[in-house]
């Protein structure tokens, strides 16, 4: 009697329902500490500050973004697309470990840690690091999360402007954060997925879907990942690790624990990734961050303190964004307010009065004719459109234009 394949493992996702997870290398990896730490790592990092229900973890997504990944890839054979059992499962476990380089606090602390390091460079390492454990058991993996393997539509079911990683974080962070903007018709959207010439392509009776998922995420943009309060406090940890650092390095007695106190000890850089650093990077996650900021609340640096403090009990400072910059004299004045209010010295009023930039491009398409990775369209002609050209919503046009905004941060009088 031929034995039956082992069953699944059923996770149960409030978003998505139960969520099946192959036995074997999948769940190998899922155990490992890489992919563990992810639950110590939140999604949205200190937007729970404005939306409390926004404490889900980049595990949760990493998990969601798989599930969806294998419903397109089951699409896609049912439809004709020639794809190897190898190829289903390295594209699965690709969209598995495209977080794991999350720093704590995922994006808010982006390239803090490892000065120059940005998460999409350190997942990368952190798969190599895997592969040499599992003797290059997800080589094909890498070779798809990287987009070098022959077969484009694989790499961009991961990453493109219609990869699952994006459909499951825009459902999933609507989920927790109440804003109803980000709902978008997933299931339509991957039941008209497929494959010309290798590249992943939009049937058009799929395009009102794909419409409304790009307005969406310029939606969710302006709403959750730019809004003000999440910016202020995500300023405010930024600046509250560059003091620390600054401290550290002038020599001045501070607590740092044995993690994060490695990566103020050593200079480390995207280009001198030893495994003890990736080992120590495992270890790191918001927790870590949290403690420190608890301790260095008491800290003898009013700079230090008084930013941990206003974190800790959500002082935010006060952000306003406008489309016109802010100009020097309202800077200058805002920073000498501050140093009669509260005391700050010249130096120091710029951790706590500053101006900046931010942007939001919700669709890159054929932008002064150069096309950059745009969502196809499949006519009924068979004849292949971007979707800006393809679509009668003129405002899918205008959304591939990036909108820039100003903003400036300062305290507020109490």
């Amino acid at each position: 009697m031929e034995q039956s394949a082992p069953l699944p493992k059923i996770i149960n996702d409030p978003v998505h329902g139960f969520i099946e997870v192959p036995r074997g290398l999948m769940l190998e990896l899922i155990d490992t500490p890489v992919f563990q730490r992810l639950r110590r790592i939140k999604q949205l990092g200190l937007s729970c500050l404005v939306y409390p229900g926004a404490i889900h973890s980049r595990f949760h997504h990493a998990l969601g973004a798989m599930h969806l990944t294998r419903m397109a890839l089951d699409v896609l054979r049912r439809k004709g697309v020639e794809i190897s059992n190898e190829e289903y499962e390295a594209t699965l476990i690709a969209i598995l470990l495209h977080d794991i380089g999350h720093g704590p606090f995922s994006h808010s602390l982006e390239a803090n840690i490892i000065q120059g390091m940005h998460h999409e460079d350190m997942s990368l390492a952190l798969m190599h690091y895997l592969n040499a454990q599992l003797e290059g058991k997800i080589a094909l993996a890498i070779e798809i999360f990287v987009g070098e393997y022959p077969r484009p539509f694989l790499h961009q079911l991961v990453s493109s402007q219609l990869d699952m990683d994006r459909m499951d974080y825009l459902i999933r962070d609507s989920f927790f954060t109440g804003v109803a903007e980000g709902v978008v018709g997933l299931d339509r959207i991957i039941k008209t997925l497929n494959v010309r010439d290798d590249k992943l392509v939009i049937e058009v009776k799929g395009i009102y879907s794909v419409e409304k998922f790009i307005v969406a995420r310029r939606l969710m943009y302006w709403q959750v990942y730019l809004h003000k309060a999440a910016l202020s406090a995500d300023f405010m940890l930024g600046n509250i690790l560059r003091r620390a650092r600054e401290l550290f390095e002038a020599g001045e007695s501070l607590f740092l624990d044995d993690n994060l106190g490695y990566f103020f000890r050593n200079p480390i850089s995207p280009e001198n990734l030893s495994d003890e650093v990736l080992e120590r990077f495992i270890q790191l996650d918001d927790n870590d961050i949290e403690f420190a900021i608890k301790k260095w609340q008491y800290a003898e640096d009013q700079v230090l303190s008084e930013l941990c403090r206003r974190l800790l009990n959500r002082r935010l400072l006060k952000l306003k964004i406008r489309d016109g910059s802010f100009g020097k004299k309202k800077l200058a004045k805002l920073r000498a307010d501050a140093m009669e209010r509260f005391g700050y010295s010249e130096a120091a009023s710029a951790y706590f009065v500053f101006s900046g930039k931010i942007s939001n491009q919700a669709y890159l398409g054929d932008v002064k004719g150069e096309e950059q990775d745009p969502i196809l369209i499949r006519m009924k002609n068979g004849k292949l459109k971007d979707l800006a050209k393809a679509s009668d919503m003129k405002n899918i046009m205008a959304l591939s234009a990036p909108v820039v905004k100003h903003y400036l941060c300062w305290p507020e009088e109490e």
